[in-house]
């Protein structure tokens, strides 16, 4: 059977045959996920259900609508204590050596409300086990965030577990446990979903201008999840009285990007009713390096001084306890990653 492909290279997969065949998807992961070098890391679902578009519309325009809060507002909505991992976060990660100013991002785990977890699991890795943040259900221009922010998030995740179906055979000989297949070590209490405001760069921004680099909007990195859901962006231009509207990209060059396995450097379009899933680096630790971690970044492209992009991020990863390699947990594989990415100086818990 012919893998499908977008005009960019990116392997496309129907979600009818995800959800009742994923078993024979295999040759579709292996390209898309693999170690060929013209592998680029990303997997494009489509003929989703009807429902999706609607679920994806109406939680990125609430991401722009609390982004457009007063910050007094939107400062009642953080939570230094677990690394700024649930809740709103803005300027608090570090990227490409410095404070990362451009995008916000509402964490929570759309999967599931804070379990009955011990105490100490809670203190030892509050970047999963804490508390979901939600706005007000009175908080004006943000009302039904928690039912729109779980709606997506539950979609994706349902979505994603069938394509870790689809991946097992590349882990079956690898995996620490090989009673628990990938679609099990997927777990609902630390999967983590982000709600991305990308916000326009200023004159004085250190990315605006002629020389701006391919991660100006987000800088080149891999996530640390078994496999990252990602919904198609959404681009609103803002007039100076208040009014947004959706838009097109600011240019033919804004957007993610990805880097082959070989290092070539591509640009990546995902359909708005389409789904994309890339690969993180506990799948690559899972897998014995037989599917890769994706190295992404997003540019912003010129003329984006009035048009914001919202998107959606779900991470699916294991329990804390699970073992994703011979010798490391994913707890303690990614304390090392926060602590990369955050500054213990501006009073984030290492």
């Amino acid at each position: 059977m012919e893998v499908e492909r977008s005009p960019e290279g990116a392997v496309i997969i129907s979600y009818d045959a995800l959800k009742s065949q994923p078993e024979s998807l295999e040759k579709s992961v292996a390209i898309a996920f693999g170690s060929d070098p013209s592998c680029l890391g990303i997997i494009i679902v489509k003929d989703l259900p009807a429902e999706f578009k609607l679920l994806r519309e109406r939680l990125l325009n609430l991401a722009n609508n609390f982004a457009a809060l007063p910050e007094n507002i939107r400062e009642q909505y953080t939570d230094p204590k677990s690394s700024y991992s649930f809740g709103w976060s803005h300027g608090k990660e570090i990227m490409n050596g410095k404070p990362d100013v451009l995008k916000g991002s509402y964490y929570a785990n759309p999967i599931m409300d804070a379990d009955a977890i011990s105490s100490d699991k809670v203190a030892e890795f509050p970047e999963y086990y804490g508390q979901n943040i939600w706005p007000k259900v009175n908080e004006h221009g943000v009302e039904g965030f928690e039912e729109a922010f779980k709606a997506l998030g539950i979609f994706i995740f349902k979505v994603g577990q069938k394509l870790a179906v689809a991946c097992q055979p590349f882990a079956a000989s690898h995996l620490v446990d090989q009673s628990v297949p990938l679609s099990a070590l997927i777990s609902p209490t630390t999967t983590k979903a982000r709600l991305l405001h990308y916000f326009p760069p200023t004159t004085t921004s250190p990315y605006a201008g002629d020389d701006e680099p391919v991660d100006s909007w987000c800088g080149f990195h891999l996530d640390h999840s078994l496999l990252t859901g990602l919904c198609s962006a959404m681009y609103l231009s803002h007039t100076e009285s208040g009014e947004t509207q959706a838009c097109s990209a600011p240019s033919p060059s804004s957007g993610l990007y990805i880097r082959t396995r070989g290092g070539e450097l591509t640009k990546v379009s995902i359909p708005p009713n389409c789904l994309a899933f890339q690969t993180g680096e506990a799948l690559e630790l899972a897998t014995g390096s037989k599917l890769r971690a994706t190295p992404h970044c997003v540019r912003v492209g010129g003329g984006a001084t009035n048009i914001t992009r919202e998107t959606f991020a779900l991470f699916m990863q294991p329990d804390t306890e699970a073992k994703i390699g011979p010798t490391e947990t994913f707890g303690s594989f990614s304390k090392r990653i926060f602590n990369e990415h955050y500054d213990s100086a501006i009073g984030v818990a290492s």
